[in-house]
């Protein structure tokens, strides 16, 4: 079987540039930046929510059948990533598991958890913005879209909006070190117990 990677010059949320490995710079159709921009939108409302921002859509026929925003910590759901709760809204929406024809954009290149769910539901094309070095399923950690002994298989691209999807994370992950070393430094005056406040 044949499979399309497609990788895009863009940013990592580590704060690391990264170039294509295998097919250099090949622009992203219009669609697939429209649809990533409201993946990003939804990585802005988890941000917003105190939650790792990755947002993501599920499309069929031009349209999104499913959204979901990471929501993992405020569900107390180790599971609750962005791709999952797109896929559910998704087979919600088309009453069927099977999300057969449909794509699914998401801005941080999905774990193997949420790899596994789009096989099982027969995603026909994932697209991703940012590179994630520490758990990506679709090269970085490891590659299960390359995986042949997998029954299912998806047509894979990386790097739509990677240096927007990587700002989003950089500028989270920033924020929270601030206010960690803020919560760290010593009251400017203490009480007389020594306990603060």
């Amino acid at each position: 079987m044949l499979r399309l990677i497609v990788w895009q010059s863009g940013f990592c949320p580590y704060n690391a540039y990264m170039n294509s490995v295998f097919v250099p710079n090949i622009p992203a159709p219009e669609s697939d930046t429209v649809f990533m921009r409201e993946a990003l939108r939804l990585a802005e409302q988890a941000a917003q929510a105190g939650e790792v921002p990755v947002g993501a859509v599920v499309v069929k026929d031009g349209q999104i059948i499913g959204r979901g925003s990471n929501a993992p910590i405020s569900r107390h759901d180790p599971t609750a990533h962005a791709e999952i709760a797109a896929l559910r809204e998704a087979a919600q929406h088309l009453g069927n598991y099977r999300l057969v024809g449909c794509e699914l954009f998401v801005t941080l290149e999905p774990c193997a958890m949420c790899v596994g769910a789009m096989f099982h539901a027969r995603i026909a094309r994932v697209v991703f913005g940012a590179r994630d070095p520490k758990t990506g399923a679709a090269g970085s950690v490891l590659d299960l879209f390359a995986e042949t002994r997998l029954n299912h298989h998806s047509r894979l691209q990386g790097g739509v909006l990677a240096p927007e999807c990587g700002k989003v994370l950089s500028d989270f992950f920033a924020l929270r070190r601030a206010q960690q070393q803020r919560k760290d430094l010593p009251s400017p005056h203490p009480s007389p117990s020594g306990r603060g406040g």
